[in-house]
């Protein structure tokens, strides 16, 4: 009896917490922020495919947070008279590469490469590109001009091809690697946020904020680039798996992280040797760029979906 009448207690608070959060008057601004956050989420768990995509992603952190502990083996040393180019087995779940290196462990230890790219060039461009658009947006005139044709240069280039030059200028490694995919990330995430900017900046509440005296460097930090970076946060996830590419693209070609680092572009490098008799080398490490690729092409849909303001509750 006690048991039903917790679960109904249980039930009953559950209910009002949702009733609270998805109240159509909040009473604060905090009543508020939580209930576009819960609505939101709401939205994007009922998108199945969004929903494996996060799965995918958070195993992805968890794989490179915890990468001493899964991986099996040493992913940088091997042994050439035992293990070398062996087959998928039980021992060697992937097979081994041309260095008697276990490639299940490089491709766990990869994971890191992967994720340390992707994070830095979010942290590098999207904020860039959030500042750079929302000025030109709000500044407009001479100022918008200048800034807009500045980002039609860069958008004029394929990203890869100016990544190759800039590492190529800067020289090989993981760190000018980054630069270089952040640099030519950062126009995209302009352009939408001067395209928000230019709508937002015509609001009745921007106009009280002009009148009570704030300077346009308060009104741009404070009033207009938050209502963007939804935008911008739904770009950078879609472009994820544009960044990884390129950076695999990068370490295909020797550009990217440098010999012994397991980075997974290297590795399908080195398997290309092998690609017809010991397919195995190269295609493990393509299967993972996929797999991760298309996991963050499904988690920037579900959030483009749960961020619209004009998508439904």
């Amino acid at each position: 009896m006690n048991n039903i009448l917790d679960h109904g207690h249980e039930a009953q608070h559950r209910q009002s917490l949702h009733d609270w959060l998805m109240s159509e008057r909040p009473m604060s601004r905090r009543q508020a922020a939580l209930g576009r956050a819960y609505g939101a989420w709401r939205t994007f768990a009922r998108n199945r495919l969004a929903m494996i995509g996060l799965a995918i992603v958070i195993g992805l952190v968890l794989m490179a947070l915890f990468a001493d502990r899964l991986a099996p083996y040493s992913p940088t040393t091997g042994d050439l008279l035992t293990t070398r180019l062996l087959p998928p087995s039980t021992a060697h779940w992937f097979g081994t590469d041309d260095q008697g290196r276990d490639i299940l462990s490089r491709i766990i230890f990869g994971s890191r490469i992967t994720l340390y790219v992707v994070v830095l060039v979010a942290i590098l461009a999207a904020p860039i590109g959030l500042l750079v658009g929302t000025v030109a947006g709000y500044a407009g005139g001479w100022l918008d001009a200048a800034l807009m044709r500045v980002t039609d240069i860069f958008l004029a280039f394929p990203r890869l091809i100016l990544a190759l030059a800039l590492v190529a200028s800067l020289g090989p490694g993981i760190e000018n690697a980054v630069i270089a995919i952040a640099i030519t990330s950062w126009p995209p995430y302009a352009r939408i946020a001067r395209a928000e900017t230019l709508t937002i900046r015509q609001a009745d509440y921007i106009a009280v904020v002009q009148l009570t005296g704030a300077s346009p460097w308060r009104i741009v930090l404070r009033h207009i680039m938050p209502l963007c970076v939804a935008s911008v946060i739904v770009r950078v996830t879609l472009d994820m798996a544009g960044i990884i590419l390129t950076a695999a693209g990068l370490g295909f070609l020797g550009l990217g992280a440098q010999p012994p680092m397991p980075e997974w572009g290297a590795l399908i490098a080195n398997g290309r040797l092998y690609v017809l008799d010991q397919w195995w080398v190269a295609a493990a490490p393509g299967a993972a760029i996929f797999l991760v690729s298309l996991a963050f092409n499904l988690l920037g849909d579900g959030l483009r979906d749960a961020l619209d303001p004009k998508g439904a509750k």
